[in-house]
């Protein structure tokens, strides 16, 4: 796709949400099936199922999806697109890349072992390796404007608290 095409294809959905504010607003949802005999969560979503369970780290086994690698993969999908998205928008020429997520964990916060470890993925990274012939100041700029407009990062950065709750089914 070009960048004048990206610009058809997204010109209409920017004039409606100008007009329209609300038509831009959105409920995403992912819905998980408990399995408390795996120790397991099944998901379907747009096409694919898949189950995530306890890392190796905390137990479990690697036939399971891991939540913090998921988070990693979601974070490296939604920066990767919107990375094409801008740099076809910016034209910036670009032949092919790679993104790398990564982040660290100390699974003895995980598990309670040690109450002052953190619980979660600390340190998170991005990187992207392109094959390009841009100019630094267009890639700083590309760099700028992905993570500007990643929802995945904009949503880890926010630091939103994430609110929990159970109830009966």
């Amino acid at each position: 796709m070009d960048s004048q095409q990206l610009r058809d294809l997204q010109a209409p959905l920017k004039q409606k949400y100008r007009e329209q504010p609300d038509a831009a607003r959105a409920t995403l949802q992912a819905i998980g099936e408990l399995d408390f005999d795996n120790i397991a969560c099944r998901l379907t979503g747009r096409g694919a199922s898949f189950a995530a369970g306890l890392h190796p780290l905390a137990g479990g086994d690697e036939k399971w999806a891991c939540s913090g690698e998921m988070l990693l993969e979601a974070l490296a999908a939604c920066a990767g697109v919107t990375l094409c998205a801008v740099a076809t928008a910016m034209e910036v020429p670009v032949t092919s890349g790679r993104v790398i997520a990564e982040g660290d964990i100390d699974f003895a916060g995980t598990l309670g072992v040690n109450r002052s470890a953190p619980v979660g993925l600390t340190n998170v990274r991005l990187r992207f390796e392109l094959k390009t012939t841009a100019q630094e100041s267009q890639l700083s700029k590309l760099a700028q404007l992905t993570e500007r407009y990643c929802v995945v990062a904009q949503t880890i950065s926010a630091g939103e608290a994430v609110g929990v709750e159970v109830t009966r089914a």
